[in-house]
């Protein structure tokens, strides 16, 4: 061969090496993460996810990418936004903020996985057949909040003993909560307990729930479980101050920035589990082999600043409990 030639062969073939380098790098693949809140109330949920993710061995920015959608308390543009990760052509579909987004995404797909972290039965409200035995497309976290309400209630009791009446505000769009509310009535009922259920969906139905528990001498009010309330959660507590109502929420987030009192599962560990049945999922195992998870981290708060400003002392047996008192 002349040296022209091969020195013409060579430069064609270092050329050609970028392309075939190009060719050979793997496709990164895209989680999808669908959730009825919003970015800021969702910020310390996502870190849990990452780091589910992360023990999985997938670190974004790495070897995975993470594509957000958000409903902000809106149920009715979730289909669309599960829509759009669907066309996206993302690999798993994790939501978050209950039922709403992981229907929105059950229905949008059947070949994407669909991973959950829902407060409700994740079998009575359709998106799995059984929990040891998933089934189809569709796995995740059942946190079960509707069973809380009567440990909500019994704390919330021993701060005041005294309130005859009591007030559930429930989501009408969430069953989980109407569920726990049935409960969280038959086991205050079984001790001479009354109770005022009262449902709002906007801003203008918390108004008019406010007005009419204040009207009606309400002692104390339990929030329960639902994306809508956790976005709105300034709100909610600004009206509990202005009305000196001792108020029961269900994650400690809300008792962070204000609450008086939260019980419920660890969120954070429910969303680190998320991520981690992502993470399990990109590497090849279906959701159907993986079992819903069933959350078993409780966490009581108590915000002893919102206690003085509504005049109230905490018990010391409830103090002793407390997973945190924040000071």
């Amino acid at each position: 061969m002349r040296r022209r030639q091969f020195i013409t062969l060579l430069g064609g073939a270092a050329a050609a090496w970028p392309l075939a380098a190009s060719a050979q790098q793997p496709t990164v693949p895209v989680v999808g993460y669908l959730s009825a809140r919003s970015p800021k109330t969702d910020a310390s949920v996502l870190a849990a996810f990452r780091q589910g993710l992360s023990e999985s061995g997938y670190i974004e920015g790495n070897n995975v990418t993470i594509e957000l959608r958000w409903g902000d308390g809106r149920y009715d543009v979730l289909p669309e936004l599960a829509a759009d990760l669907v066309r996206r052509r993302v690999s798993v579909i994790a939501t978050g903020g209950g039922t709403p987004p992981a229907l929105a995404a059950k229905a949008a797909t059947t070949t994407i996985p669909v991973l959950f972290v829902t407060a409700g039965d994740p079998v009575q409200e359709g998106l799995v057949a059984s929990l040891s035995r998933p089934g189809g497309n569709v796995t995740g976290v059942g946190t079960f909040f509707f069973a809380l309400g009567p440990k909500q209630l019994g704390l919330m009791r021993e701060l005041v003993p005294n309130a005859d009446l009591f007030a559930l505000l429930v989501d009408p769009h969430m069953a989980s909560a109407e569920s726990q509310a049935v409960e969280t009535e038959a086991a205050g009922r079984a001790t001479g307990q009354r109770f005022l259920v009262l449902r709002a969906s906007s801003e203008s139905e918390i108004d008019s729930a406010f007005a009419t528990l204040v009207a009606q001498r309400a002692g104390a009010i339990l929030v329960l479980a639902s994306p809508f309330f956790f976005t709105r959660a300034h709100y909610l507590i600004t009206l509990a101050a202005r009305h000196s109502l001792p108020t029961m929420y269900f994650r400690r987030e809300l008792v962070e920035a204000g609450g008086l009192m939260s019980y419920g599962t660890s969120t954070a560990e429910s969303y680190r589990q998320l991520g981690n049945y992502a993470g399990k999922v990109l590497s090849g195992v279906k959701p159907a082999d993986l079992p819903v998870i069933q959350s078993t981290k409780f966490e009581f708060v108590i915000n002893l600043q919102t206690a003085k400003a509504l005049g109230l002392t905490i018990p010391p047996g409830l103090l002793a409990i407390a997973d945190e008192v924040l000071e």
